[in-house]
């Protein structure tokens, strides 16, 4: 029985130019790289220029997926940008890649459950094709965390780093078999109860202003691994598929120790294990689509690959995809 699967024919990313080292940042707050790097495994992280905006950052790794799927805005109809950190209240970012892409037809929005942000827009985006309302679309995630940082806070801003990823989707008739390319499995979670383990203090109907993100990092971190892990399972049950069947597994790059034990607690070894925080650190809703640029643009990820996407975020939100590249 066929099926239409939504199949990447590209990804790209961009990183703005500056570097912020553990050392710089151990100049800030009382930190040092050796006590950075042995709790996360971060080393250094990109942080956006003065006036470089999250759509700017989304609109440099758009182009770069478009180049590589060999397509233009002429051949996509939706954008979907995963983020936490806007340009603007409103309009949406997404609006703004859209006409700096010069697309002047489908449909632009942006879509936010922080660190899941991406999963949630992937999924989103393969329903809408699955559906017939979108034959191509443009998953981006793209962030500038720099901007909602404290940072006197050393147990925040040592963590974050801005960035932007993106993936061009295309509906394809498949056999609808296991074999198939494309989307084979999304599940997307949450859990409001956990809101207050990790936020930002402000908003335009709280306190009509932008804030600053507070997080309970011991809290975030029990509650990780756990809720990863059974989101992952389901994937499993729905599909047949086993850790053993993964070619790479690309979770959110948020801590090291997070990414390890989610890895072992699942069987699957780390050489399959696409990490990208040593460099940089936990980009959101970008981190994901980062590390399938960097993993496929340095030859890991091949055609036909079986890959096991995963994240956690505030919320809680939380996700996993199975995706055969």
């Amino acid at each position: 029985m066929s099926a239409i699967r939504s199949v990447v024919l590209g990804s790209g990313g961009y990183l703005p130019e500056r570097v912020m080292t553990n050392g710089e940042l151990s100049g800030m707050v009382d930190t040092s790289d050796e006590w950075i790097t042995q709790r996360t495994g971060i080393r250094e992280r990109r942080i956006a220029a003065d006036g470089e905006l999250t759509s700017d950052l989304g609109i440099e790794a758009a182009r770069s997926a478009l180049a590589k799927a060999n397509m233009t805005a002429d051949d996509i109809d939706l954008i979907v940008l995963a983020t936490a950190t806007p340009d603007n209240t409103f309009p949406a970012a997404a609006v703004s890649i859209q006409e700096a892409l010069g697309m002047r037809h489908g449909a632009a929005f942006d879509l936010q459950a922080v660190c899941s942000g991406f999963l949630f827009a992937l999924s989103t985006a393969d329903s809408l094709i699955r559906s017939g309302q979108a034959r191509r679309a443009l998953v981006i995630g793209a962030e500038t965390f720099s901007r909602i940082l404290d940072w006197t806070d050393r147990g925040t801003c040592v963590l974050f780093g801005d960035g932007a990823g993106a993936v061009v989707l295309s509906g394809e008739s498949q056999p609808g078999w296991r074999t198939d390319r494309g989307i084979l499995s999304a599940h997307l979670r949450s859990d409001g109860r956990f809101k207050e383990k990790l936020y930002v203090d402000g908003g335009p109907s709280a306190t009509g202003t932008v804030g600053h993100l507070r997080m309970e990092g011991r809290e975030v971190f029990k509650h990780a691994v756990s809720m990863v892990s059974d989101v992952i399972e389901d994937a499993f049950e729905a599909t047949g598929f086993t850790a053993a069947d993964i070619d790479w597994f690309v979770p959110h790059q948020a801590n090291v120790r997070i990414i390890d034990a989610t890895a072992k607690k699942l069987g699957i070894p780390l050489e399959k294990v696409v990490r990208t925080v040593d460099r940089h650190g936990n980009t959101s809703a970008a981190s994901i689509p980062l590390a399938l640029w960097e993993a496929s643009k340095d030859g890991r990820i091949k055609r036909g690959d079986l890959l096991l996407l995963e994240s956690m975020g505030g919320g809680f939100t939380w996700g996993a995809v199975l995706l055969r590249w």
